[in-house]
């Protein structure tokens, strides 16, 4: 198995498309690295679930498991933050992802982690890495091409929880800014843009505890041949602008600058298109193994607004196995 560059593989993207076939498809954060295979050709050390689409037998835990985690020291973190902070004061940027990778430990294999996790959607790719993710990318049905965009996150166990984040003036500004983007990159592949719901709240299972996800849904029409354009549509649509920020391609410059780390295929995509429709997903709730070593990443949105214990601590908090 070999990787496509980004030319081949969003040509082949266009041509399994064109033909009606069903594949998976994987897109690295850069896009520098794309996998797409037909589902009846597809590599037998390949799992995935979008929602009802999987390709594996469902399987309960009957093992007790240990999990440990060694996030990047508080004062890394700030530092890194208050060289955002003063992009943010430039007017390079108005909402960044800040991510850092975790080094983490567990008695149970990458293949064990994915198989038992409860998500949406899931990924495992040939031992090197999984994700488990609670956001949507796009989904495509008939002509009509919707997403999800995710952000805003709080313990679902605080007392008033949703309201507390729905009238968070920190939390709406970043979530207004990435809606704002998400119209903005759908209105370069399709027409007639709407913001079907806005910040509305899905509870996600999160290790011991639950967390509020904030999102919103936006759609647009694409051509009738759009099968055909698969490839362009999520070339024009990739970075996702939840993992990115606002402006994209400032915010995009300022992160590989910033980041102490290669996302690879962390905050990428993923999705199956089944002949007919497509269903992907951003690829968080990320683990990849580096030789013996498993390493978690995780992140949240920087703003002018922002605290940087608060921010930290939900980088921290979304390091977790969801059983």
């Amino acid at each position: 198995m070999s990787w496509f560059t980004k030319e081949e593989g969003f040509e082949q993207i266009n041509k399994l498309g064109q033909a009606r076939t069903p594949f998976l498809f994987i897109i690295s954060y850069d896009k520098k690295k794309i996998f797409a295979q037909p589902l009846d050709r597809l590599d037998n050390d390949i799992f995935y679930k979008l929602e009802a689409w999987r390709n594996y037998p469902v399987k309960k835990r009957d093992r007790n498991y240990t999990f440990s985690t060694s996030p990047v020291a508080f004062g890394t973190y700030r530092k890194a933050m208050e060289q955002i902070m003063e992009e943010i004061r430039s007017g390079n940027t108005y909402l960044l992802n800040l991510t850092f990778r975790t080094a983490v430990e567990s008695n149970l294999s990458l293949k064990e982690i994915f198989t038992y996790a409860r998500a949406k959607f899931k990924l495992y790719f040939k031992n090197e890495f999984i994700c488990f993710s609670p956001e949507m990318f796009v989904r495509i049905e008939g002509n009509t091409i919707s997403t999800y965009p995710m952000k805003g996150t709080i313990d679902a166990n605080i007392p008033h929880a949703e309201a507390r984040i729905l009238s968070n003036e920190k939390e709406m500004a970043e979530h207004v800014m990435i809606v704002d983007l998400m119209r903005n990159d759908l209105g370069i592949v399709g027409t007639d843009v709407k913001v079907e719901k806005f910040r509305y709240t899905d509870r996600i299972r999160a290790g011991q505890k639950e967390l509020l996800q904030v999102s919103s849904q936006i759609t647009a029409k694409l051509p009738g041949t759009w099968h055909g354009k698969l490839g362009e549509i999520l070339d024009a649509l990739t970075p996702a602008g939840s993992i990115t920020g606002t402006p994209k391609k400032s915010t995009a410059s300022i992160i590989d600058r910033i980041e102490n780390y290669d996302r690879t295929f962390y905050t990428g995509i993923f999705g199956i298109f089944d002949g007919n429709a497509l269903r992907s997903s951003v690829m968080i709730r990320y683990m990849e193994k580096e030789g013996e070593h498993l390493f978690y990443k995780s992140g949240g949105g920087i703003t002018i607004d922002s605290d940087a214990r608060e921010e930290y601590k939900e980088l921290t908090d979304k390091i977790y196995l969801p059983f």
